[in-house]
């Protein structure tokens, strides 16, 4: 089968390392992919977002199968495009990808099926939000962009003053760009969070091993959000009762809301999930694979990629038995110096050989470009540094045993991924 992978980072790269492991995988193309994902796949030069680009390429080359990386292309309405000249493309159609798209449509979903939430206000003015939040007497605050805003589109207020700052800062000075036109104000739930991504045909939902994500830039959860520092799965907070239940109350609810709205719902659907002590509660919904959670997840998977894909796009995925490895993974995020603020491209990678051959140790590549044939620094999430154990202890100490093995200038990473599960 000829595969294309849309998108440049690294859960586009860990997405083509998995394609590439598959006995059905012929020819793979990512599009426009990085260095990493050129080193298994042929790198094309179009954007993600180049919908007419990418469908051009699609037809030419006869591709059999088209998984979407990013959020945006799906919300632009990628899959209906694909699927209208008769091709195949994992990920939900425009009407679905709402879930991620705006947040409003989809607490409103919550609300009317009563899927477990927090409590919420939507607003379209900040002067309705602001009057809100002085109504409001309980903190922490939750203020959320509603559109996209590249993970970043969330602010956890401690105080009245910080709430209306985030509100002026989204709605009026459009940190987030049209994302902020609309904003959704909730109460901050309290426990433990984690990500579950299922695949779904829109009947069928098959859950892989929940992980877990760190946001913040500095050790022990300080510091500004990021697109996240690193993961690690399988995340004990879920046990396997906690799975089921959040299967059987969140996700098939889901599911068939959607389906109620008239939405089939074909994809992953990856939900932030809140262990409360009045049990699951669902933050909030993406319409695809996460990152940096994906590097973590894909190297658990026994049962082939592509057999996922293809039957959630043709509705058959009762037929798949979906298995993973009995052990666990960690995915550990180096960063330029100064992310997420301002920071500086073409810093000289090293290092990069030594992880050739091994097993249990992977670098995907994210923000990575080809500079007179040496490989260097082009984003603010630079590389994933990825290890497996038998347990959650023993990838750690595995990551953390070789990941100063490469290297660049000003590179930063938390120290403590996974300590919260050890």
């Amino acid at each position: 089968m000829k595969i294309l992978v849309i998108g440049s980072g690294g859960r586009e790269h860990a997405i083509t390392w998995s394609v590439a492991r598959s006995k059905k995988a012929g020819k793979i193309f990512c599009a426009p992919g990085n260095p990493g994902t050129g080193s298994i796949a042929e790198n094309v030069n179009i954007k993600g977002d180049d919908l007419d680009g990418l469908l051009k390429f699609a037809l030419d080359n006869k591709i059999d199968l088209t998984i979407v990386g990013p959020e945006a292309p799906l919300v632009m309405g990628i899959v209906d495009l694909f699927a209208g000249n008769g091709l195949k493309a994992f990920g939900p159609g425009e009407d679905g990808a709402q879930m991620e798209g705006s947040k409003v449509f989809t607490k409103n979903l919550f609300r009317k099926y009563n899927i477990p939430t927090a409590d919420f206000g939507e607003f379209d003015e900040s002067s309705g939000a602001i009057a809100h939040i002085k109504r409001n007497k309980k903190y922490p605050l939750v203020v959320k962009a509603d559109g996209l805003a590249a993970g970043k589109g969330v602010i956890i207020a401690k105080s009245e003053l910080e709430a209306i700052t985030a509100v002026a800062d989204i709605m009026t000075r459009k940190i987030f760009g049209g994302a902020g036109d609309r904003v959704v104000i909730e109460e901050f739930l309290e426990g433990e969070e984690a990500s579950i991504l299922a695949f779904t045909d829109g009947e069928t939902v098959l859950p892989l091993p929940a992980s877990q994500d760190h946001k913040r830039i500095f050790d022990n959860d300080q510091g500004p959000n990021t697109g996240g520092m690193g993961a690690y799965a399988p995340a004990p907070v879920i046990t396997a009762e906690a799975l089921k239940i959040i299967t059987d109350t969140i996700l098939y609810p889901t599911v068939k809301a959607l389906r109620s709205e008239g939405i089939v719902y074909k994809g992953i659907l990856y939900a932030g999930i809140m262990m409360t002590k009045q049990g699951p509660k669902v933050l909030e919904y993406n319409v695809r694979f996460g990152d940096p959670e994906t590097q973590a997840v894909l190297p658990l998977l026994k049962t082939d990629i592509i057999d996922l894909c293809m039957a959630s796009i043709d509705g058959t995925l009762k037929e798949i038995k979906l298995e993973t490895e009995d052990r666990a993974a960690i995915n550990v995020v180096l960063a330029s110096k100064g992310y997420p603020g301002e920071y500086e491209k073409g810093k000289a990678i090293t290092g990069l050989d030594f992880f050739k051959g091994m097993e249990d140790v992977i670098v995907f590549h994210a923000g990575t470009a080809v500079k007179d044939g040496k490989i260097v620094t082009n984003g603010g999430r630079v590389l994933n540094v990825t290890a497996m154990g038998a347990d959650i202890k023993e990838a750690v100490e595995k990551v953390y045993k070789y990941i100063d093995r490469v290297s660049f200038e000003g590179v930063y990473y938390r120290k403590d991924i996974g300590k919260r599960a050890v």
